[in-house]
C-alpha cells in the first residue's frame, strides 16, 4: 500500500512575520505656544525606519521636518513646545513614556543626532577630542585616556587627517567640512543603532557634500546603523535614501521608496518639489518655483493644506481634511485626486 502523503493534505508553511521597524513614529503631534495660542506644527505624523535603512524626510522650511527629528529624542524645548499626542517606539520601547534619565542614556548612545550647524553645536572652549571623548566617558564609563584614544579613532574613521594630533585642536581650527565630520565622529562614537542627521550638508560646497554623503553610506555599511535624514535637498535624497517621507505644513503628504517617488510622484506638492530641482544641462530653462508660501500653523487652510498653491485644485480639495491613504506598491499619498492625476517625476 502506498503511504506517501497526499500533497493536497500538506499544510502550507506560515509566512515569516513582517520585521518590526527599528523606529516607528505613529500619529505624532507637537504644539508650540504662540501669541495666537497653541499652534499645531506637527500633526499626525507617521513613518518607520527599518534596521540599516536610510529614510529621508523632505519638505520646505516650516514643514515640520526638524521638529519631527527632535521629537524622537525628546529634544523639543518645553516651553514653548509640547508633544500633544502620538507614539514613538524605538527597538521595542515606547520613548514617550521613559523618564528623562532613561532618555539621556539613549541619546548619543543608541540614537545619535547631527544638528544643522556644526560650528554652533561644538563648544569653542573645548577641543574637538574632548567633546567626542565626553560622550564615550558618559555612556561607556571609559577613562580619560581611553576616551581620547576613541576620539582619535573616530576622527580617523571619518577621514580627518593626522587624527592623533587634530584630536587636540579646537573647533575654529577645523574647516566647515572637517567640523561636520567631527560632528559625525561624535555621533558615532558609541556605535548607535540610529543616526538622525539634520541637514548634514547645509552650507558645504558640493565637493564636501559628496564626501559627507559617501561617508554616511560607508558608515552605514561598516557599523550597520539606520539613518533618518532630515533635508530640503532632494538631490541628497536621490543619492543615498532608500525611502522618502514628504512633509508639508506639519503633515506627511506622501511616502514611498525613493526610486518610484522620483519616477512618478502621487502628490502635487511632491511634483512641484521635484520640478524645482536644478537640472544639469537645463540652463536655457527658468528654474521652477512653487507659488505662494507655506501657511502659518495658526492659520491653516480648510481641506488640503496645499490647495491654495496647487495647480490641480478642485472644490473637493477645499471641503474636508484629506487623509493620508495607501496607494499602489505600499505608497501613501494625501491627495483626493491621486487616482486620476498623472504627475511628472524628476526625469520626465
Amino acid at each position: 500500500m502506498n503511504h506517501s502523503p497526499n500533497p493536497a493534505a500538506v499544510e502550507p508553511q506560515a509566512a515569516d512575520p513582517p520585521a518590526t521597524p527599528l523606529l516607528h513614529v505613529d500619529g505624532l503631534c507637537v504644539d508650540f505656544a504662540t501669541e495666537h495660542g497653541w499652534a499645531n506644527v506637527v500633526r499626525g505624523v507617521t513613518f518607520s525606519v527599518d534596521e540599516h535603512e536610510i529614510v529621508g524626510i523632505v519638505g520646505e522650511s516650516g514643514s515640520g521636518k526638524t521638529v519631527t527629528g527632535l521629537s524622537v529624542l525628546g529634544l523639543v524645548p518645553n516651553p514653548p513646545g509640547r508633544r500633544s499626542g502620538g507614539s514613538i517606539r524605538f527597538a521595542g520601547r515606547e520613548l514617550t513614556e521613559l523618564p528623562e534619565r532613561e532618555l539621556r542614556s539613549i541619546r548619543g548612545n543608541e540614537i545619535s543626532m547631527i544638528f544643522q550647524e556644526p560650528m554652533t553645536s561644538l563648544n569653542p572652549a573645548f577641543t574637538v577630542g574632548d567633546q567626542i571623548a565626553e560622550t564615550v566617558r558618559h555612556h561607556r564609563g571609559a577613562g580619560r585616556k581611553a576616551a581620547t584614544a576613541r576620539a582619535a579613532e573616530m576622527l580617523d574613521m571619518v577621514g580627518i587627517p593626522n587624527a592623533a594630533q587634530r584630536v587636540h585642536a579646537y573647533p575654529h581650527e577645523f574647516s566647515g567640512g572637517m567640523r561636520q565630520r567631527a560632528m559625525i565622529a561624535m555621533a558615532l562614537a558609541c556605535e548607535p543603532k540610529m543616526l538622525i542627521a539634520d541637514e548634514p550638508t547645509t552650507a558645504l560646497d558640493v565637493t564636501i557634500q559628496a564626501q559627507i554623503l559617501e561617508l554616511l553610506l560607508s558608515l552605514r555599511e561598516q557599523v550597520g546603523m539606520a539613518v533618518l535624514l532630515v533635508t530640503h535637498d532632494l538631490g541628497v535624497v536621490a543619492e543615498i535614501c532608500d525611502r522618502v517621507v514628504v512633509m508639508y505644513a506639519g503633515q506627511v503628504v506622501e511616502s514611498a521608496a525613493a526610486g518610484p517617488l522620483f519616477e512618478r510622484p502621487h502628490m502635487p506638492y511632491t511634483e512641484d518639489l521635484l520640478s524645482a530641482m536644478p537640472q544639469l544641462g537645463a540652463r536655457e530653462k527658468r528654474l521652477a518655483s512653487i507659488p505662494g508660501r507655506t501657511p502659518e500653523p495658526w492659520n491653516l487652510p480648510q481641506g488640503c493644506r496645499f490647495h491654495p498653491r496647487c495647480q490641480y485644485t478642485k472644490p473637493e480639495c477645499t471641503a474636508d481634511e484629506v487623509a493620508l491613504r495607501a496607494v499602489a506598491d505600499g505608497r501613501k499619498s494625501r491627495c483626493v485626486r491621486t487616482d486620476e492625476l498623472e504627475l511628472r517625476g524628476a526625469r520626465s
